[in-house]
């Protein structure tokens, strides 16, 4: 039989009503709105709202929305044993994974529910501060119920109330994260729930999948490499040398775009707002020089800034650590992944492809063995 792509790439396997990419012409659209229509602007609870049920609010979150995310941030205490039992020390991005599968406590029956999503997306901050300001041996701080949704996650990870033009970047960069379609980490949610399993233990899964670097778990690698960099006036250098070396240069392609990624144009608006002005220049300045160098190493292959270049510049300015960087992507992620849950139990088929075999041809012989004596 003729062999698939590999990676799955180009087949389509079911049908969503949630998220369009237009990867030949570099577009995103959350059900039939672009994401342009949607950063700068759109609360992160606005979208919450689009991608579970399809439609926008008027003009603000529905308060009945609001209210559901603001009283479930504070965790049942179980949960608080859980977070509170983990090892300090652990990479951030470890602790969420443990802490997102604790959430499933064999009580939440197949189908999952808007409430089971509410949960994902409101308690997954509270948890991922509460560590990490334990393992730096601080207090937790309380979730604040008159906040909107990123900017508590701020205020619970720092304990003060943080400045309204951070806020505002990070909400877009949530925004923009929220979903990406049939990306990996919502590929593994969606088998998982395909079994009938429930909505965290695929959140576990998804985030998993995440964690990888070929995925989601890559951004504070362009923090690093931008650190390589050290200036703008060393870019062009650096840039060839890393070339000629063979390394892959960090934010740059994308297996799903061939034109620029939507969300990577955007957040470099947001860095340009956002950034400290000497970051941003070395940032577009090795932009610049490796989008050249990449078209000239490899003409016609169409590659560009992806989102995490930018997404790192702009995760730099609002403060958060570069261990926090992934773990960020995932809580912006929650949303699509509660979308796609309730859509995949919806219409449900299990997931199971095939594979082709290209092992030895069947009709092997085992070695015979030689008789073996029982012991008395």
């Amino acid at each position: 039989m003729d062999v698939p792509l590999r990676g799955l790439e180009g087949v389509v396997i079911d049908r969503s009503a949630i998220t369009l990419v237009e990867g030949e012409t570099g577009g995103l659209v959350y059900r039939g709105f672009r994401i342009d229509e949607l950063v700068p602007g759109a609360p992160y609870e606005s979208v919450v709202h689009l991608l579970l049920w399809g439609e926008p609010p008027e003009e603000q979150p529905p308060p009945r929305l609001v209210r559901e995310l603001a009283k479930r941030r504070s965790l049942p205490r179980r949960l608080e044993t859980v977070v509170d039992a983990l090892p300090p020390g652990l990479p951030p991005l470890e602790a969420l994974r443990t802490m997102i599968s604790a959430m499933g406590d064999g009580s939440f029956p197949y189908p999952p529910t808007d409430e089971q999503a509410f949960d994902l997306i409101a308690q997954t901050p509270t948890m991922l501060t509460r560590y990490v300001r334990r393992s730096a041996g601080l207090t937790a701080v309380a979730p604040r119920p008159d906040l909107g949704h990123v900017a508590n996650y701020l205020y619970m990870l720092n304990g003060v109330l943080p400045d309204a033009r951070q806020v505002r970047a990070l909400e877009g960069y949530f925004v923009l994260l929220a979903d990406h379609g049939m990306n990996a980490s919502t590929f593994a949610l969606r088998v998982v729930l395909s079994t009938h399993s429930d909505l965290f233990s695929g959140a576990t899964a998804a985030l998993a999948a995440l964690k990888g670097p070929l995925h989601g778990g890559a951004p504070s690698k362009v923090s690093d490499m931008l650190d390589a960099v050290g200036s703008a006036e060393n870019a062009e250098r650096w840039v060839a040398q890393s070339l000629a070396r063979k390394e892959r240069l960090m934010g740059f392609g994308h297996r799903a775009y061939k034109a620029e990624d939507p969300r990577a144009v955007i957040l470099k608006q947001i860095a340009r707002d956002v950034a400290a002005p000497a970051r941003l220049k070395l940032a577009e300045q090795v932009e610049e020089v490796a989008l050249a160098a990449l078209e000239r190493q490899r003409p016609g292959r169409r590659l560009y800034t992806n989102v995490e270049f930018y997404g790192a510049v702009v995760l730099e300015a609002v403060g958060l650590p570069r261990n926090l960087f992934t773990p960020t992507f995932a809580l912006a992620r929650t949303a699509g992944w509660g979308a796609h849950g309730l859509e995949q139990a919806a219409d449900n088929r299990l997931i199971r492809p095939d594979i082709e075999y290209v092992g030895p041809a069947p009709g092997r012989r085992w070695p015979e063995r030689s008789p073996t004596v029982s012991p008395p």
